[in-house]
């Protein structure tokens, strides 16, 4: 969840849980009495950073999928590349898969690196108008594994979200992982601010994978307070039966972009 301070244990209930500084998993964690008092109940300053930074980006769409491997981060980078393909906007692409990044082999930018600038964290261009962010960037090889539990990949998330330099931008494209988990939450979270603008849910017709595609439109409704609920409302709703053309996917993304 975003609200699980980075040095929390394992099974932390959440500085805004009733729960919170009195659970027994709070036992010996440095922020037991901080949360008992409910003073880690107030707003994360981050949200308020983030909408700030995200003043300079028109819109923001989230790629979701609810199994792995159904071509969500796929569908990302030919999103990026086909907004991109319009010289007068600005496109940027946000991995945020922590564990499971694939955005720096799909966009061929395995290898290339991250650059620290006073205005923040730089982003690897790979047109003039389309920059990309991925924790694959900041790995020594592409064949590293990031182990990491939910306060270390919140905390990453909420850095990309806050510190990456982007400019101004037409469409920022962020890459989920797969399913629904405390990444989606924290994205959602992070970007209450800031409003998020549409979600596209990625699937195949194998029954198990659309099955998951519900849980994920369930999501999407479920998060109290999301402005993704909002944007699932007002644009997912807009088409009641199965998408079966591609004239009917150009249609949606026209709408949402």
């Amino acid at each position: 969840m975003a609200d699980v301070p980075s040095d929390a244990p394992e099974h932390c209930p959440g500085t805004s849980s009733d729960q919170a500084g009195k659970s027994s998993a709070c036992q010996g964690c440095p922020n037991q009495n901080i949360c008992a008092s409910g003073a880690a109940k107030a707003p994360d300053p981050a949200i308020e950073e983030i909408k700030q930074k995200m003043m300079s980006v028109k819109h923001k769409i989230l790629v979701l999928s609810g199994k792995g491997g159904v071509g969500k981060s796929t569908f990302s980078a030919h999103l990026s590349h086909a907004l991109a393909s319009d010289d007068s906007k600005e496109v940027a692409l946000l991995d945020v898969d922590i564990c499971g990044p694939s955005i720096p082999k799909i966009m061929g930018l395995e290898g290339e690196q991250v650059h620290q600038s006073g205005s923040g964290w730089s982003p690897v261009y790979v047109e003039d108008n389309l920059a990309v962010m991925s924790i694959g960037f900041l790995l020594s090889s592409p064949d590293d594994a990031v182990i990491w539990r939910g306060p270390k990949k919140n905390g990453m998330i909420k850095q990309f979200l806050r510190d990456v330099d982007w400019g101004e931008v037409d469409y920022l494209i962020v890459d989920t992982p797969p399913g629904t988990s405390d990444e989606h939450l924290s994205i959602v979270q992070y970007l209450s601010g800031a409003g998020i603008d549409g979600a596209v849910i990625i699937t195949t017709p194998q029954v198990n994978n659309r099955k998951s595609c519900d849980e994920g439109k369930s999501f999407l409704t479920e998060v109290p307070d999301s402005p993704a609920a909002v944007a699932y409302q007002n644009i997912v709703q807009r088409w009641p039966g199965a998408i079966s053309n591609y004239d009917d996917v150009r249609r949606i993304l026209l709408n949402v972009c």
